[in-house]
């Protein structure tokens, strides 16, 4: 686990919840699409189910999830086997689905981990997929302020990806702006709720006492594990000025 990625590693220790904002964050982002019945929604890595089980409560017309690990898939077949769910296996940039199918299209903790060009071409997937006027919601790490020294933020850039051992690229809220608006969106709100994914409260807060408590017993469990779990905690309080949460809702031009 020491050379595993860090999101993978609180998966593996029983994190169930892996968004920057936490799931309050997502509930107020989801909330805020006012969605209906007839409403068809796709969403990109869904991981372990969190985001889907909300959406789900929300009653749509059909749900697709959208994920590259065939083992997610799987997963997530087992746990909703409602006739309106549908799980892919495909790249985000290159889904599969039809064109103008969706009202919704969300995605979470995942832009962040893709270079700029991919990043692009995975919004312009969403942008296809969605009907005229749909919405498109990402849940991502920021960083603050907007003017933020450059060589300060490649530093948090490059402390980020060695933590966290994946290619770590969060953008400042005016950056993810004009990423949507250069590929096809008009911005419609922007959230932003500090990044305390390790905290305590945000942990009882995700994942219940319960669930902090299995986590706990697997860090005693697994050193390793919890190498790259303190490494984290450290570089997130190292630039707890510096990295939010952003949350944002934008319809298809």
């Amino acid at each position: 686990m020491a050379n595993e990625k860090g999101f993978w590693v609180l998966s593996q220790l029983g994190k169930k919840v892996l968004r920057p904002g936490g799931k309050e964050f997502t509930k107020e982002l989801i909330d805020s699409a006012n969605l209906s019945k007839n409403n068809t929604i796709v969403e990109l890595a869904p991981g372990k189910g969190l985001t889907t089980d909300l959406l789900l409560q929300k009653e749509p017309k059909n749900y697709y999830g959208v994920d590259i690990e065939i083992e997610t898939i799987n997963n997530l077949k087992k746990r909703f086997s409602e006739k309106n769910c549908n799980f892919i296996l495909a790249s985000a940039a290159s889904t599969g689905l039809d064109s103008h199918i969706a009202e919704l299209v969300i995605g979470e903790a995942m832009l962040t981990m893709q270079i700029d060009h991919r990043k692009a071409e995975i919004i312009q997937e969403a942008a296809r997929i969605l009907k005229k006027d749909g919405l498109y919601i990402i849940h991502e790490l920021g960083l603050i302020p907007n003017d933020i020294d450059e060589n300060f933020k490649k530093e948090i850039l490059v402390n980020l990806s060695k933590a966290g051992k994946v290619n770590a690229r969060p953008l400042t809220s005016v950056e993810w702006k004009e990423l949507l608006e250069n590929n096809g969106f008009e911005i419609l709100k922007i959230l932003q709720s500090p990044m305390k994914l390790l905290e305590p409260k945000r942990l009882i807060d995700d994942e219940g006492f319960l669930g902090v408590i299995r986590i706990l017993i697997n860090l005693i469990r697994k050193p390793k594990a919890r190498t790259t779990v303190f490494q984290m905690k450290k570089i997130f309080g190292q630039y707890q000025e510096n990295l939010v949460a952003i949350g944002i809702v934008a319809r298809k031009k």
